[in-house]
């Protein structure tokens, strides 16, 4: 199983980005894709998810009504779209992909993922 993460990149406050994670190498589906996000000197920490059937989506606090992470199923791509970037947004984004049944609250917590892509840089300064 591979993820592949792309999208990031240098944008102003204020701004906007899409990142795209492509899964490949299921032999079916996974259950569930998250998003986690890194910054220099800082754990990793839960941004959203999306269940991969069904409209369950779950945001982190830090980025509720600024984010939207969508799915196409047919491209095998989860989307996080991204507005109203803040410099505390800066890190290395990752896409993780669960292999369980996924409550809602086993969201937030990085070791319910099976499978994580290699990351994409954003950075938000002026």
């Amino acid at each position: 199983v591979q993820l592949q993460a792309s999208g990031g990149g240098l944008v102003q406050p204020g701004g906007s980005l899409r990142l795209s994670c492509i899964v490949s190498g299921y032999t079916s589906t996974p259950y569930a894709l998250g998003w986690f996000r890194q910054a220099p000197g800082k754990e990793r920490e839960f941004v959203g998810g999306i269940a991969w059937t069904g409209g369950f989506t779950k945001y982190a606090d830090s980025v509720e009504g600024r984010i939207t992470i969508s799915r196409d199923n047919a491209k095998n791509t989860v989307f996080l779209q991204m507005t109203s970037l803040k410099p505390e947004d800066t890190g290395i984004y990752y896409c993780a992909a669960a292999d369980r049944l996924m409550s809602r609250s086993w969201y937030r917590n990085d070791r319910n993922y099976d499978y994580w892509g290699q990351g994409t840089q954003v950075t938000v300064s002026s």
